[in-house]
């Protein structure tokens, strides 16, 4: 028997302060950092004790204890112990893919409410040592003794203890991301002067956002940390111009840490909900998740690393019978400027737009006072799971402000080539 899709409502979210790798975080694990949010979360929407009926996120630098982690975070809050935690991780995209899960089944009116979480510390990276040491080390654990742990332990030599941090590369290609987003700068001719532009705009912005207020309910202090510490307020951008470049040292290089994100530590957490469901406890609703996909690109073939959310974003606009400019709000993940740059340009490009996207005209360009209107990742910073939940809380809040009209459009790049995005529209819209 067929039953009629219901709407997904966004009632809100909020996210700890985000701090840059190695400073005030440096001591918090994944799991702090998640249960921060959740709590945060329970705490700004009174469900103390009460069912969520889904959780789902995760993180992307991952422990082994980390294996159970949304469970265990819903298990560190108030939230009634009956509450499910779902691991998960799509690089980026995770707590995009995990709110994208969680409306699929409010939707086809399996469950009622969900919270998509995210969390990420690079302060607390993994470290492995060789698979040499770590079999020493099994097999040691196996024997019964101290002299026959030592026995086995014996044979070490000093190169087998140096400690191996996580790849920072792609495997099909050994680049990194920003390796990758050079060639995608130099592909699409993105110039260093744009770039450093939108960096700095992204922190007059966010500077903007905290100096009205504006942030106050989308964050909840943690561990002594009120605001973002990555943001400035006193960036000249003549200065910009001076910094030296990072993945590509060459004079053909234009990709520097002031206009890519900064590794970052933090967490993020979005309430999803029937539209009964929120009537019954009493819940505002900010929007509605209308439709997202998620799709990979053939990268290693050339297309570009971080290209596949332009993708997603033709593939939502065709289902939905929208074009590129018939939103109010462009959310778009500044991994690096260059990333966004490249993305602008490609749905302007008919080549692209027909060879890649298969559109018979460009998606054209879009009004850029519209993008990014609070700041995004190069300000605020990135911990790659937290973005999406992040993303979604501010762009449900601009639509609730924006007298509950209008219409926005998320766009995530991601490792492994891959793209996710999502529309919103506000709670009165149509």
């Amino acid at each position: 028997m067929s039953k009629s899709l219901r709407r997904v409502a966004v009632i809100g979210g909020v996210r700890t302060p985000f701090c840059r790798s190695g400073t005030l975080y440096e001591d918090l694990s994944n799991l702090d950092l998640m249960t921060a949010a959740l709590s945060g979360l329970v705490s700004r929407y009174g469900l103390e004790g009460q069912h969520i009926d889904e959780v789902a996120g995760g993180a992307v630098m991952t422990h082994s204890k980390d294996w159970n982690l949304a469970r265990e975070a819903v298990l560190g809050t108030q939230l009634a112990p009956s509450t499910p935690g779902i691991t998960l991780m799509q690089a980026c995209g995770t707590s995009l893919q995990a709110a994208m899960g969680i409306s699929a089944k409010i939707a086809v009116g399996q469950i009622d409410s969900g919270i998509a979480v995210g969390s990420d510390t690079t302060s607390d990276a993994p470290i492995v040592f060789s698979k040499k040491f770590a079999k020493r080390l099994i097999e040691a654990n196996k024997k019964k003794t101290t002299m026959e742990k030592l026995k086995v332990l014996a044979g070490t030599k000093p190169g087998d203890l140096v400690p191996q941090p996580p790849a920072s590369t792609e495997p099909r290609t050994g680049l990194t991301m920003g390796q990758h987003c050079e060639l995608m700068a130099k592909n699409w001719h993105v110039g260093r002067e744009e770039q450093d532009k939108l960096a700095y705009e992204s922190h007059n912005k966010a500077t903007a956002a905290y100096g009205s207020g504006y942030m106050d309910d989308l964050l909840v202090p943690h561990a002594g940390v009120f605001r973002d510490n990555n943001v400035r307020g006193d960036m000249e951008l003549g200065k910009l111009a001076e910094l030296k470049t990072v993945f590509d040292k060459s004079d053909a290089g234009t990709l520097t840490a002031a206009n890519s994100t900064p590794l970052t530590d933090g967490a993020a957490a979005i309430l999803l909900g029937s539209e009964d469901w929120a009537r019954e406890q009493g819940l505002e609703v900010k929007a509605y998740l209308v439709d997202a996909q998620h799709i990979g690109n053939d990268f290693v073939s050339g297309d570009g690393l971080l290209m596949a959310p332009t993708i997603a974003v033709a593939k939502l606009l065709k289902r939905n019978g929208l074009t590129l400019q018939d939103f109010d709000f462009y959310e778009i993940h500044e991994a690096f400027a260059a990333q966004v740059l490249a993305t602008l340009k490609a749905w302007e490009d008919a080549d692209y737009c027909r060879d890649v996207l298969g559109a018979d005209a460009p998606l054209g360009s879009i009004d850029r006072s519209k993008l990014n209107v609070k700041g995004s990742s190069i300000a605020v910073g990135h911990p790659f799971a937290a973005t999406g939940a992040r993303i979604m809380a501010n762009l449900a809040k601009l639509l609730d402000e924006n007298g509950g009209k209008g219409r926005g459009l998320i766009s995530i790049c991601t490792a492994g080539g891959m793209g996710v995005a999502a529309i919103l529209e506000g709670a009165k819209a149509g």
